[in-house]
């Protein structure tokens, strides 16, 4: 019997054809098998009987199968609009339901950068980032869902909150370095203490300049200095960030930090 069964399971194995995993990410991102079916994430999914969980785990534990081979090794991220039961791929961002239009709930494993359909790089300058961010504003914006049901116009708030946060990282170079940095897995403490006896030096002589300062002129021309400085910085950390140079990318951002702060001190006193 067993020898059967394995003659009727040759042909999963070797076409790939004839069935895929897919995988339905709900609110609380619970992971469901389906056999090319169309019912809905909720559906308790339905294995041919040879299939069956225990079958699975028998051929796993004894005859060297994994269940993810069993099934496909490029299973592809399939998810499902709460509403309406489409199938969305992982390729653009589901945020609104192209088929019903309902807003969906937010997908933490959507980053910034996927948000606006943007490559995952430091220099996104010239990206229509700014076009992209109203384009979602008017679809998640509250008058659009007042008449919704109020699991809709809450995924709308979530969902609008996270794009206004994802516009300010991305459209300020220094929240993007870092932010892109934590996409890599570099862990960043923006209250670090700095210990570069340069930069220590650089801060203490140009906060004497801003307070010798005669007038706004004066301020202004230091103020061009020092974001002459931040960009060189910015520079320095897109260069450090291509090369995989986190320990250079992190001074870069140090820098940074710095010249923003010391910027924003010229700005008070104009």
């Amino acid at each position: 019997m067993l020898m059967k069964k394995l003659k009727i399971l040759t042909p999963f194995l070797s076409q790939k054809l004839l069935l895929k995993r897919e995988i339905t990410i709900s609110s609380k991102t619970q992971l469901d098998f389906h056999v090319y079916s169309s019912v809905s994430p909720q559906v308790e999914p339905q294995f041919p009987h040879f299939l069956q969980p225990q079958r699975l785990n028998f051929l796993e534990n004894n005859l060297g199968f994994s269940q993810r081979t069993l099934f496909c090794s490029e299973a592809a991220k399939k998810i499902y609009c709460w509403n309406c039961n489409f199938v969305s791929s992982n390729t653009t961002p589901f945020l609104v339901c192209t088929a019903c239009g309902c807003v969906q709930p937010v997908d933490q494993s959507v980053d910034y950068f996927q948000i606006f359909g943007l490559e995952k790089k430091y220099g996104i300058e010239g990206e229509n980032l700014e076009r992209k961010y109203k384009d979602w504003q008017r679809k998640l914006h509250p008058d659009l869902v007042h008449t919704k049901s109020q699991k809709e116009r809450d995924y709308a708030a979530e969902q609008s909150a996270r794009v206004i946060d994802a516009y300010r990282t991305l459209t300020d170079p220094l929240s993007r370095a870092i932010y892109i940095l934590k996409l890599e897995g570099v862990h960043v403490d923006e209250e670090e203490k700095i210990d570069d006896i340069e930069l220590l030096t650089e801060m203490m002589e140009l906060r004497e300049t801003v307070e010798e300062a005669a007038d706004s002129q004066a301020l202004k021309q230091i103020q061009g200095q020092i974001q002459a400085k931040f960009e060189q910085s910015s520079i320095s950390f897109a260069d450090a960030l291509q090369s995989r140079k986190y320990e250079e990318a992190l001074a870069a951002i140090r820098k940074m930090t710095y010249y923003k702060r010391a910027n924003e001190e010229i700005v008070k006193k104009l």
